[in-house]
């Protein structure tokens, strides 16, 4: 969650109930015989409380994300046979999977996405949070008051949390103008002169008048969604008005199953080590040698890589003591060095002169000769793009 909205949140919350303890529940608390008037403060501390455990659990609380597969899913033969590699190229990827499917919710066809982020059909109701970037199941919104998404697992507790602040915001107001009130009644004082010796309770009631419209029409208009059993997001995206909603099964069952069911346990494990796929990262930043790619990790020529036909051997590997002799006290030069070096006369003019850097393997390096006009440009993570064009090579044994 973002830790930040919950902060300004939980000061929207606490710091108004605060103001309302000290300049109207505390006055209030000797208008009543018997000392019934601490009930005021009383359940004005137990609804904060409450609203504040429920702004945690809706904050905290997984809303329902479903983890990203490591593997986009197996394509189906049907869909896979339409584009043969007859009639695309090999340097166009070709779709391998259907956008979407249809699946059948109590009778009624529904389709589902498949997600390029998460590489996985999203399930119904499920939709994935450009915010947090992450799908969520039964996906409600995105709520910046809360910092989280509200989906599947944290929804009972949002709504819980918005009908509390509503009644707490009704329960403010109602006792500042109580506060208001008993002060006419005991100076006489007009309506006028009472609101200016109680400027706190003026501006209690202002501020709890602007949060009902807020909190409460939001808690009217959630109340509509549970009864309907719709999400903000299908409300404003799809709109069953005009067509059936699948998973509406009457007021009773739909405020039966956000309430009374039990809620599924989450699907991540977040204390986890996370594991690094070795994999992804070898091929991270890589330049191109001809038509070989070369990655710049040194972890990419932990075994061998065939440059230019000539093989880089790691000194672990198995060929390495077959070809020591082979490479000890020798520099093997490549058959284009003498073509490169006429390039070097011929490009003079040009002015571009760059070296380049060294390509290091785990126990050989691949640098180049000396400077070298280069007619091509260089990329901005400094690697050359050489294209075809011959250059001076070294294989030469690293020293370390």
């Amino acid at each position: 969650p973002d830790a930040r909205s919950v902060v300004v949140t939980i000061f929207l919350i606490v710091a108004p109930v605060v103001a309302f303890c000290i300049y109207v529940a505390r006055p209030l608390m000797h208008e009543f015989a018997h000392h019934a008037g601490i009930a005021i403060m009383v359940v004005a501390a137990w609804f904060t409380f409450d609203i504040l455990v429920l702004l945690l659990l809706t904050s905290a609380r997984d809303p329902g994300i479903i983890p990203r597969s490591t593997h986009p899913p197996e394509p189906e033969e049907d869909y896979d046979s339409i584009d043969s590699p007859s009639t695309l190229s090999e340097q166009t990827p070709r779709p391998r999977l259907p956008r979407t499917k249809d699946v059948i919710v109590n009778g009624v066809s529904v389709k589902i996405k498949y997600c390029d982020t998460c590489m996985l059909y999203r399930p119904p109701r499920c939709s994935h949070c450009s915010i947090c970037n992450n799908c969520v199941e039964r996906f409600d919104h995105h709520c910046p008051w809360v910092g989280q998404c509200i989906g599947r697992r944290n929804y009972p507790f949002f709504f819980l949390f918005i009908s509390s602040a509503t009644l707490l915001c009704v329960y403010v107001f109602a006792m500042s103008a109580l506060h208001i009130k008993k002060s006419m009644e005991a100076h006489s004082y007009t309506v006028w002169r009472a609101l200016g010796k109680s400027p706190a309770s003026i501006v209690l009631m202002v501020y709890t008048f602007i949060a009902i419209w807020f909190v409460g029409g939001l808690t009217v208009f959630h109340l509509y969604l549970i009864s309907t059993n719709q999400t903000t997001y299908e409300n404003f995206r799809y709109r069953y008005d005009n067509k059936v909603n699948p998973y509406d099964c009457g007021i009773a069952h739909n405020f039966r199953e956000i309430f009374w069911t039990r809620i599924p346990p989450s699907k991540n494990n977040f204390r986890a080590k996370v594991q690094q796929d070795f994999s992804s990262t070898a091929n991270v930043q890589s330049a191109e040698f001809g038509n070989v790619p070369v990655s710049k990790s040194r972890k990419a020529c932990d075994t061998k890589v065939d440059i230019f036909g000539w093989t880089m051997i790691d000194e672990n590997s198995q060929e390495f003591d077959s070809r020591k002799s082979h490479f000890s006290g020798m520099e093997m030069k490549s058959e284009y060095e003498d073509h490169a070096l006429q390039l070097e006369g011929d490009h003079a003019t040009s002015g571009t002169h760059q070296k380049l850097p060294e390509l290091e393997c785990e126990n050989y390096s691949l640098e180049t000769g000396s400077d070298v006009a280069v007619s091509a440009g260089v990329s901005p993570d400094g690697w050359h793009s050489l294209g075809e064009t011959p250059l001076t090579k070294k294989l030469i044994k690293r020293t370390s």
